[in-house]
């Protein structure tokens, strides 16, 4: 992998990791349209370091607020509810691991869940009434949008759309939805990034030939790329779903699901 295509892979990374159009099935789906290898899901983990660092660094008042309230029971409610609405895609993760990254990058069940999971969002959040704020997430709401972050595991499902989905779900707005789907990201993002890089040795061997100190600044250049694009789709996505919805994501999931369906499967 040379560094134009780690640049990118790092602006396809960060401009869909937070759009609810899975990263991870345009991360499957770009070395196939480029005629490349698949660099592998260590590679993809190394990208989500860059949104991880957006998401932290674009939230770092709300990380900071949250911190200084632990001692209240206020803070330790939400400090509750962030762990419960990531414990269960930890878990299955953890289980599942090697089928996730072996069985689950085929293009065909790539398209049907783009398909599926773009029309299930949009049906969910015309229904949905939901005017809640951050504020009104309860244990148990969060609890249901962590089983809703399960979904995310399937290439083409997308982390930000499932937990949007799941958060339109229980009544949130859809900023507040937004909003609570990038703040809950950073946790398991962080729990993807550390277990990977438990096995630093076979993610450089994975970048292909050269030397150890080329393959990690190509990484380093791709987790930058990641970072710059992730900023911007956190904040222009925040603005976006307020006034016009997801409609136009769910065209987009289509149109992209049927490509894949009759182009590359």
């Amino acid at each position: 992998m040379n560094i134009f295509e780690a640049i990118l892979f790092g602006a396809v990374q960060g401009l869909t990791e937070y759009l609810p159009i899975s990263s991870s099935a345009h991360l499957a789906l770009l070395p196939r349209f480029l005629g490349r290898p698949d660099p592998g899901l260590s590679f993809d983990v190394v990208l989500h370091l860059g949104t991880l660092a957006a998401t932290v660094l674009f939230f770092r008042r709300e990380w900071l607020s949250l911190l200084k309230a632990l001692p209240t029971r206020e803070g330790k409610r939400q400090a509750w509810s962030i762990a419960l609405a990531t414990l269960p895609a930890l878990m299955t993760a953890a289980v599942f691991r090697s089928v996730i990254a072996e069985s689950l990058r085929g293009p065909p069940l790539i398209a049907g869940a783009l398909i599926l999971g773009g029309l299930v969002l949009v049906l969910v959040d015309r229904w949905s009434r939901g005017r809640h704020g951050l504020e009104d997430v309860t244990p148990r709401r969060a609890l249901i949008v962590g089983f809703f972050q399960c979904l995310a595991l399937v290439p083409g499902m997308s982390r930000s759309g499932s937990t949007i989905l799941g958060a339109r779900a229980v009544g949130l707005s859809r900023e507040a939805a937004a909003r609570f789907s990038f703040f809950i990201s950073a946790p398991i993002t962080a729990a993807a990034v550390a277990s990977e890089l438990l096995h630093w040795p076979e993610l450089l061997a994975s970048m292909g030939p050269g030397s150890g100190l080329q393959a990690g600044f190509t990484l380093l250049v791709g987790a930058l790329s990641a970072f710059v694009f992730g900023w911007i789709a956190i904040s222009g996505l925040i603005r976006w779903v307020s006034r016009v919805g997801f409609e136009v994501f769910a065209v987009y999931r289509l149109a992209l699901g049927i490509v894949v369906l009759f182009w590359l499967s």
